[in-house]
């Protein structure tokens, strides 16, 4: 690392909180070296009070660019400049582009789920998917499903400050795209039953299952769970959450989301530099 740092280093961040747990700086980091270019990329534990004085320092330090996570992904597109279709029409960023000084959002989860199932031989297009969440990551999957072709899809969130956000994607998918959207409440225990009894896979799109709320699920009845269901979760640490755990007891076939954080990673990779991460390379360290 140290004979790749020089006076001409390109920063890119890592926004979020909690961010410790994070394999992203590994991924970039090896990437950048296996490609011999001259950038660096760190974590920072940032919260949405602070965000706009990060941002700010983004412009003053001429900062290449940023992932964003949780809990800043679903705000930070407030102080950008610009926003790509996708990110607009999610209402979410999760990777930030400095062009001297205009910073544009980006969203990039939605391709990285469709890819990752694609690469674990999973195909969703023209079934039904059912997905707990409605916020920055499970918005993204659901707007990139539909505009692939998936069928039709459940979303289910709890009636909270992300309830309006999944109501405006039920609508954008059914007017915008061939895909029927649906919206329940995941406090709806017997809605969910059927949803996920219906569908061919059943996504976990929240952070429930990781810290601090890691030992927790978002199904509380296993039996909810068939054998021939695929059952994915976005969260890859812990690598196996009580989701995952739950599913396999029922022999269904799991996923979790350490594909959908390369495949989401290469893209951004790309939109900073220029060049296609090392895919490859990056797995046999990761996987």
């Amino acid at each position: 690392m140290a004979e790749r740092i020089s006076g001409k280093t390109k920063l890119i961040g890592l926004l979020g909180t909690p961010i410790s747990h994070s394999k992203s700086p590994k991924m970039h980091n090896e990437a950048f070296a296996k490609l011999g270019l001259d950038y660096v990329y760190l974590a920072f534990d940032v919260n949405n009070e602070q965000l706009p004085a990060v941002i700010e320092g983004y412009r003053a330090l001429n900062i290449r660019g940023s992932n964003v996570t949780m809990p800043n992904k679903t705000i930070v597109h407030n102080y950008l400049d610009k926003l790509s279709p996708a990110a607009e029409m999610v209402g979410a960023v999760n990777t930030i582009v400095n062009d001297n000084g205009i910073l544009t959002g980006h969203i990039t989860d939605g391709t990285g789920y469709m890819r990752a199932l694609k690469e674990a031989g999973i195909n969703i297009i023209g079934k039904k998917m059912t997905i707990a969440g409605a916020g920055g990551a499970a918005t993204a999957i659901c707007i990139q499903a539909a505009l692939d072709g998936v069928a039709e899809i459940s979303i289910f969130n709890k009636k909270d400050e992300n309830y309006s956000r999944a109501e405006k994607t039920v609508h954008e998918i059914n007017e915008k795209t061939n895909c029927k959207a649906n919206l329940f409440d995941l406090d709806d225990i017997e809605s969910l039953r059927a949803e996920i009894a219906d569908s061919v896979i059943f996504t976990n799109g929240t952070s429930v299952g990781m810290k601090p709320m890691e030992g927790q699920c978002v199904i509380p009845d296993p039996s909810m769970l068939r054998s021939d269901l695929i059952v994915s979760d976005v969260i890859y640490m812990p690598e196996k959450t009580k989701l995952l755990d739950m599913a396999d007891a029922q022999g269904c076939r799991t996923i979790n989301g350490l594909g959908m954080m390369l495949w989401q990673g290469a893209k951004a990779f790309e939109l900073w530099t220029g060049k296609e991460m090392p895919v490859d390379y990056i797995k046999e360290i990761l996987f």
